[in-house]
């Protein structure tokens, strides 16, 4: 593959935390420890880190101690900083990250700079879903949507998964083929979460959560962090681990209207991705998409020129997504069935499989890694390109 531009920066270390439900720590911990693994992987000594980039998650809206802040640069002991922000576009934050890193390292402000996602949702005791039932409180005219029926994000992407259905017939059973290839990922996956196979028939038989959504439709909640460093291309050459080149990404955020639900930011951001690197969805490898909800991949396949509108459904069958498949998808298990740390979760996995380092997952040919992040509900979208090679 020959990329139109030498990549301007590289992922030169990861960093993962325990993930799931691990309890007795605060987002600031898994922070702390996701970043210090990161630095000991790129085989960067902390001093050497000029720049710190904080997606906090739902620790911070919720007002929870140990909620992630610009703070955490002291928890972390680092002067001297050239770069520090908070950034929050919700799931497609962490491309952005990879963003706003890359430029200000070519500007020549920086030469090192972390990424990093935390969130403790979970408590001891209480169910998944407890986790997010604070951050939906509106009032005034916000109030509309619960009085008519909307009580959350759940209900929200069924409304889009419904309306999709209704213009194109896309099926539950074509969603279902989504859930069964993502756990089929999951179970070569020793991080997943959630290791048993499971069938279509399973996805048909768990319960509803918002018509058409089924438990299985749904991703994960877990507590956990995760850290990238992003470097200049000459710095993460020197490094300890295989450089992971940046050579494409794209913004698209447009904005509540009712077309948004069903052609997403992602159609924006995917062309601006794929026309900086130089490539079409025919030379992509693997996709590692943003999959709160089965619905979400399948619509960011469409809004990425994999299939024509409406004919996700009929793309995703017959195993194509999974192992031995034509377009390997969330390899690692994505959300729905690996960990749940917003736009980290397909990132990681793409680090991952660009390294050649996911043992009986790996997918042989893997030149060129889409990556997706998605933020709201359809709202926000972010697009990397990333590959082994440098050109």
């Amino acid at each position: 593959m020959n990329f139109r531009h030498a990549a301007p920066a590289a992922i030169s270390g990861l960093g993962m935390t325990p993930m799931g439900k691990v309890f007795g720590r605060t987002a600031t911990d898994f922070a702390v420890e996701a970043i210090r693994l990161a630095l000991a992987d790129a085989g960067l000594a902390k001093h050497e880190l000029d720049g710190l980039l904080i997606n906090t998650g739902t620790s911070s809206i919720l007002g929870q101690r140990g909620a992630i802040s610009l703070d955490l640069q002291n928890a972390l002991g680092l002067r001297d900083l050239g770069l520090l922000n908070v950034m929050n576009a919700f799931g497609s934050t962490a491309a952005a990250m990879v963003q706003f890193a890359a430029m200000a390292i070519a500007s020549g402000m920086v030469r090192n700079v972390a990424c990093v996602f935390a969130d403790a949702p979970l408590q001891p005791g209480g169910h998944a879903g407890a986790a997010y039932s604070g951050i939906r409180s509106p009032s005034g005219l916000g109030s509309l949507d619960p009085a008519s029926g909307l009580f959350s994000t759940h209900s929200m992407y069924a409304l889009a998964a419904q309306r999709h259905m209704a213009m194109y017939g896309t099926t539950s059973q074509q969603l279902g083929e989504i859930a069964v290839s993502t756990r089929q990922w999951a179970t070569l996956n020793p991080a997943a979460q959630m290791r048993e196979p499971i069938t279509l028939d399973d996805h048909q038989r768990s319960r509803m959560i918002s018509d058409p959504l089924h438990l299985l439709d749904c991703c994960l909640v877990s507590n956990g962090g995760v850290a990238i460093i992003i470097s200049s291309v000459e710095q993460a050459a020197d490094l300890r681990q295989p450089p992971v080149y940046l050579h494409g990404w794209g913004q698209g955020h447009p904005g509540q209207h009712e077309e948004a639900l069903i052609r997403t930011g992602a159609v924006t951001s995917g062309r601006r991705a794929m026309e900086m690197a130089g490539i079409t969805p025919a030379d992509v490898d693997i996709c590692e998409l943003y999959d709160c909800f089965t619905y979400t991949t399948l619509v960011t396949l469409e809004d990425y020129g994999f299939c024509p509108k409406g004919e996700g459904g009929r793309f995703v069958e017959g195993g194509r997504l999974g192992p031995g498949g034509a377009l390997p998808t969330n390899t690692g298990g994505g959300q729905l069935s690996s960990y749940y740390m917003w736009g980290m979760t397909p990132l990681s996995e793409a680090v991952i499989q660009a390294r050649g380092h996911a043992g009986d997952r790996q997918v042989p040919q893997h030149e060129v890694i889409l990556v997706s992040g998605n933020g709201g509900v359809l709202s926000y979208h972010s697009t990397l390109v990333l590959s082994p090679s440098a050109r």
